[in-house]
């Protein structure tokens, strides 16, 4: 195809300035492709994949571009050492610590993981409590299941896919991955499907 042929009609265009943003939220793309655009346009390439995304469709519709990700607040706070306990405080500028993660595993049990909402929780509310957090993470669970963070589809599909696929090879998953991520995000009732194998 050269370069002022339409792509056939369900195919993955190619990444360039002459999208419009809605087309490029159809798509899956890698950071690394976001990053090639965003240096074309002469736009910003920092604050990770889903500020990058959103940038770029702003810029491709010619709207202003959303402002910038805050800064990350200094890593020279004062932070938490143990003994901590529901009751503790969460100072500003709280890292997810070892401290943190020891006790919310003794309260919340083995699964807990710092994932985005806990992340955002811990960083966006000092004052809050431990104890409030805990119950965040309750209140989050159902929400962090059914809609993961973009930048680790990837690792979402791959752990999807050999559950359904127990008995499949990395190379068929990536296979599989490589399939999904050509069709437009609209086309993926769920994960994968019995075409996936």
């Amino acid at each position: 195809m050269n370069e002022h042929q339409e792509p056939a009609a369900g195919a993955r265009p190619p990444l360039t300035r002459a999208l419009d943003g809605e087309e490029l939220l159809r798509w899956y793309w890698t950071l690394q492709e976001l990053t090639a655009l965003a240096r074309e346009l002469d736009l910003p390439r920092g604050g990770g994949k889903l500020a990058l995304t959103d940038r770029l469709a702003a810029a491709l519709d010619g709207r202003p571009l959303p402002p910038p990700p805050p800064r990350r607040r200094s890593t020279t706070a004062a932070q938490l050492t143990a003994p901590v306990d529901g009751s503790t405080v969460i100072p500003e500028g709280q890292r997810c610590s070892q401290v943190l993660r020891a006790h919310f595993r003794q309260e919340i049990g083995p699964s807990f993981h710092f994932d985005a909402p806990m992340r955002a929780f811990i960083a966006d509310n000092p004052g809050r409590t431990l104890a409030d957090a805990v119950r965040h993470w309750h209140d989050t669970r159902t929400l962090a299941a059914e809609e993961p963070a973009p930048q680790f589809e990837f690792n979402r599909f791959l752990r999807d896919w050999h559950a359904r696929n127990p008995d499949g090879t990395r190379a068929q998953a990536v296979a599989a991955w490589q399939t999904h991520r050509s069709r437009p995000k609209d086309a993926h009732p769920h994960r994968g499907g019995p075409d996936d194998h």
